[in-house]
């Protein structure tokens, strides 16, 4: 398994691994526009995400070529708050097998040590119980519950705030 950055030509594998894993993503995802994962969107989407200046770094795990899991850092804000948000996905044929926490260790190490940023914080739906492990994992701290937070597969949803900041940082060895 090889935890990498995406590149512009990874629209086709990130097209591939978005369709095998909709119904796997599903409970936790907002409602998508149909063709939204197709090879042709997610192009454009990796162009516009290329572009100065950036905001949004996408990380891959990749198996024999194929991307089987994803973590975004987005909505980078530098200034006095240099923070942003990550999310996360495993293909559902490797989930449970400990592999996360390598990605989101790369995402991680570039947030604090290219970046700079102060936080980067994470949420989850209270029952996700994966997602709840992962960060209690990975070093992130419970800071609160906020109601009704995001519309997730066409509901409201609460969610888990959680926060990393980098002086909590233990960087994997």
């Amino acid at each position: 398994m090889k935890a990498r950055a995406i590149d512009k030509t990874d629209a086709a594998r990130l097209s591939d691994y978005f369709l095998r894993n909709q119904p796997h993503f599903k409970p936790w995802d907002p409602l998508r526009p149909t063709g939204f994962h197709s090879p042709a969107n997610w192009q454009q989407r990796l162009n516009h995400m290329f572009a100065e200046p950036r905001n949004e770094y996408w990380f891959a795990l990749e198996h024999e070529q194929r991307i089987i899991g994803h973590c975004a850092l987005s909505n980078v804000v530098l200034g006095p708050f240099q923070a942003c948000y990550m999310g996360y996905g495993i293909d559902a044929d490797y989930q449970g097998q400990g592999l996360m926490p390598q990605l989101c260790h790369a995402a991680l190490a570039f947030a604090f040590n290219r970046l700079k940023l102060h936080r980067v914080m994470a949420n989850y739906i209270p029952h996700n119980a994966r997602s709840a492990k992962l960060l209690q994992r990975l070093g992130f701290e419970h800071e609160g519950l906020a109601k009704e937070y995001l519309c997730i597969n066409g509901e409201w949803q609460d969610h888990v705030l959680t926060s990393l900041r980098a002086s909590n940082y233990l960087p994997k060895h």
